[in-house]
């Protein structure tokens, strides 16, 4: 088993007061046995009134935005889409603080359109993949149970599948691709019309997160497809079509937190393993990676960040970091490879 190399348990330094909310969120999602309801229960009180949930719902606006009314994609990375995704991650909930229920709702009456398309600007034209899989998994993970995540999810799954869907140079047609999402298979006009694995990551975390009972046989056809495409190269190597790059972006290896539309292995592992792949072989040198760059306590270091970008830091960059190391045992969490 993996976690044999972890030479020791992270968690004791996980769940130690500092930072605020830490506790509460590696208590909630990694220990095992759980803890008690009490325990649980006062870690979140602490998340709620001190950590970085607190501050990210302080700033929103009572009707429910950050920043700007509307869509919510800019300005990066305060407003509302962003402000979302991060509370998602936090492991915010609708039932613990009602703000967030508030939110989700205004997400969904001001960025998704009737045939489930998220967008950037308000219209489907502003629809693509990262933005897509980042909102339908955070909505998932804040505890929306809003009918119209479905229709997100099906129009996502359409989208990679490519079935019923017309070119993007037919615009008489009722459902078709547009200048960002310009194709199946995870095709993007920002990565020269070649499909983009930061995306296809997205979208298949998020349908990762979703309920296996809530999968139709479209979201299957997808999740095949996009598994294929995962694993079209050894994802160790990410060595996916690049656009007009001559290479693979260096950001793969970078873990960070939050994490936004730029991905790393760290989150291509974490898709995959929630999706039932985490002992395929084709995943060992990725796993292999992650575990070379923890240290001998079994703790990563921050390489990615948003400093001063979002409504709060999250610790100094190359320097062992609690919130990376909650991602990286996540990640490992999802293929059954960290055992506390």
């Amino acid at each position: 088993m993996w976690h044999a190399h972890l030479q020791v348990d992270p968690l004791p330094w996980l769940v130690e007061d500092d930072p605020a909310g830490m506790r509460f969120l590696a208590m909630s999602t990694l220990s095992d046995p759980e803890p008690s309801k009490k325990e649980i229960e006062k870690a979140k009180q602490v998340a709620y009134k001190d950590g970085p949930i607190a501050t990210v719902l302080e700033n929103m606006e009572s009707e429910g935005y950050w920043v700007e009314p509307g869509a919510g994609y800019l300005p990066k990375y305060r407003s509302t889409v962003w402000s979302l995704i991060l509370l998602s991650q936090l492991g915010a909930h609708i039932e613990d603080d009602e703000r967030i229920g508030k939110a989700c709702r205004y997400i969904l009456d001001h960025a998704l359109n009737p045939a489930g398309q998220f967008s950037s600007s308000g219209p489907p034209s502003g629809t693509v993949d990262c933005l897509q899989g980042n909102l339908c998994a955070a909505l998932i993970d804040l505890g929306s149970q809003d009918d119209r995540i479905d229709v997100a999810y099906e129009w996502m799954a359409r989208t990679v599948t490519g079935e019923g869907l017309a070119p993007n140079t037919d615009r008489g047609a009722d459902l078709r691709y547009y200048a960002g999402k310009c194709g199946p298979g995870f095709a993007c006009g920002a990565n020269n019309k070649l499909p983009c694995a930061w995306g296809a990551t997205k979208v298949m975390l998020a349908f990762g997160k979703l309920p296996a009972a809530r999968r139709t046989k479209l979201i299957e056809a997808a999740i095949e497809r996009g598994v294929e495409f995962l694993f079209s190269v050894d994802p160790a190597t990410a060595a996916y079509p690049s656009g007009w790059a001559k290479k693979p972006s260096g950001n793969w290896w970078k873990f960070g937190f939050p994490v936004f539309y730029v991905t790393d292995i760290l989150q291509i592992i974490e898709a995959l393993g929630l999706l039932g792949y985490g002992q395929d072989e084709r995943l060992a040198k990725a796993i292999e990676l992650v575990l070379e760059k923890a240290d001998d306590q079994a703790r990563w270091t921050l390489d990615y960040d948003y400093q001063g970008k979002t409504w709060v830091d999250f610790g100094e960059k190359k320097a062992m970091n609690k919130w990376v190391t909650l991602r990286a045992l996540q990640a490992l969490n999802a293929c059954d490879l960290f055992v506390h």
